[in-house]
């Protein structure tokens, strides 16, 4: 392989970053800069890899491989049906109690007035 690839993101990228960590100071910028050059390079990571298992003729491994490494985050109703397990069936503190009545809550505002 003799061209060398680099994982750079674009500037109107950075630039955008920039500008979401516009309220932030001094290390605060930085480090969430990190994050998201941290991110940005996983993705591209996992989308050549993806594209290269594609190519090979492995046409279900992409898509299961996408789907292990950037899980979908649990639906509201999982959210309210874990917290309320967690209600009765655990032992919550007191923070507990009132994340799970905020998560509950939200659930239901959810739902459609009958």
């Amino acid at each position: 392989m003799t061209e060398q690839l680099t994982i750079t993101p674009p500037p109107e990228l950075v630039q955008q970053w920039t500008s979401l960590s516009n309220e932030m100071e001094g290390s605060e910028v930085w480090m969430q800069m990190a994050i998201f050059a941290a991110q940005w390079g996983a993705d591209q990571e996992l989308e050549a890899c993806v594209s290269f298992l594609a190519a090979q003729g492995w046409d279900h491994i992409p898509g299961d491989l996408r789907a292990a490494r950037r899980p979908k985050p649990p639906s509201l109703k999982q959210q309210a049906r874990h917290a309320l397990d967690t209600y009765i069936y655990g032992n919550p503190d007191h923070n507990d109690k009132q994340d799970t009545y905020n998560t509950i809550r939200r659930a239901l505002d959810a739902l459609p007035d009958d």
